[in-house]
């Protein structure tokens, strides 16, 4: 079981960390490339995008540190799920009140389910 707890932290970290770290530091060229979305060089826009960057920058740090330092475990897979099924409970709201966005943003969607329940799963396995 703690391998399964440990790969579920390092995937949902390594993707935190890098994606965060990838649009914060160039986020016109990343949002483009994973997400089909072109952004503008608006200074408003660009400081809220990069806002959300550091937050999963960050998030992603904290879920990592779960593997190493064992009283951080249950912190790391609640900001995991807080994360994803964050992200995803926005995007289906999106879905149903603005439409369906393109492919990669529903791919999107389906990996934060699958990562936020497999966090959520982490956290309460931690409980029992």
């Amino acid at each position: 079981m703690e391998i399964v707890k440990t790969i579920i932290l390092l995937l949902s970290g390594l993707m935190l960390l890098f994606v965060g770290l990838m649009r914060l530091t160039n986020p016109i060229k990343t949002y483009l490339k994973s997400s089909g979305i072109k952004l503008n060089k608006d200074v408003d826009l660009l400081n809220e995008v990069r806002g959300v960057s550091a937050v999963m920058l960050c998030a992603g740090i904290v879920i990592l540190l779960g593997i190493i330092v064992s009283e951080l475990t249950y912190t790391s897979f609640m900001v995991g799920t807080l994360i994803f099924i964050g992200f995803a409970i926005g995007r289906i709201i999106s879905l149903l009140s603005d439409g369906k966005p393109n492919k990669q943003i529903i791919q999107g969607i389906v990996f934060e389910i699958i990562l936020g329940g497999a966090n959520l799963f982490g956290m309460l396995s931690i409980l029992q």
